[in-house]
């Protein structure tokens, strides 16, 4: 059966071809929504003969939902532009292609870290939830940390191989992509409207470390993994104190 993949870009170039190349035995059509990139992700894009949209980023379920519905075939993959498919998981989904028989398939995400595989700190295996039937399936509307929603009845099926995640090339550039992550989540808390006490940041940061570090096993990650816990929780202390502060002009 055909295969769309689906991918979302900004100013990928450093990414994105390596993500095309993996994705090349299996797809059928490949359609990238871009967020009005300024490099040269789209002078690399259409070297691939990719379908190429751009359209204004407002969330990253509902940009996911957009890629979703511009796709030609049922059968969806999704990916981000800085990732990329095993050989192992590329074998998986060309077995599959032959006879989907679920609505949605799952598989694990090696995240790489610096150049490190990543083996605890909570993000292995991080199960994964991105080839699905578009008719049944579909994203959230999480405007950070989105997540495909299967209904109850639909069968899921995990797939062997591993989705590889090149998630930082530095530690600033993990700062400075968690400092973003943590205003947008600030704003979901801000919709919420509960209540956030003066301790919450101090709190909510001092147990993700805790958790992360020690429940997560990070400690076993040596560097990066005390790197890891230390960066998720100045994100969570700051999420908590920015919509602390909105909440109070609010009032």
């Amino acid at each position: 059966m055909p295969l769309s993949v689906v991918i979302i870009t900004f100013n990928e170039e450093r990414n994105i071809e390596r993500c095309l190349k993996s994705i090349l035995p299996i797809a059928d059509e490949i359609v990238v929504v871009d967020s009005f990139s300024t490099d040269r992700t789209m002078h690399i894009c259409k070297q691939y003969n990719t379908r190429f949209i751009q359209r204004a980023f407002d969330g990253y379920g509902t940009q996911k939902q957009f890629a979703t519905a511009q796709a030609s075939f049922n059968y969806i993959l999704s990916l981000d532009a800085d990732e990329e498919l095993s050989e192992e998981l590329k074998d998986s989904i060309l077995k599959k292609k032959d006879n989907f028989d679920a609505a949605c398939y799952s598989f694990n995400r090696k995240n790489i870290y610096c150049g490190k595989a990543i083996r605890y700190c909570g993000w292995y295996p991080d199960k994964q939830i991105r080839l699905y039937n578009k008719t049944y399936i579909n994203w959230n509307d999480k405007n950070v940390h989105e997540s495909i929603t299967v209904p109850i009845n639909e069968k899921l099926i995990h797939l062997k191989g591993d989705l590889e995640h090149y998630t930082c090339s530095s530690i600033a550039e993990h700062q400075q992509k968690e400092g973003k992550y943590a205003r947008m989540n600030a704003e979901n808390l801000i919709a919420s409207k509960d209540c956030i006490s003066f301790l919450t940041p101090y709190l909510k940061s001092g147990f993700r470390f805790f958790s992360t570090y020690i429940l997560l096993l990070g400690i076993l990650d040596g560097y990066y993994g005390f790197v890891i816990s230390k960066t998720l929780a100045k994100s969570s202390f700051l999420k908590y104190s920015v919509a602390r502060q909105q909440l109070k002009l609010k009032r």
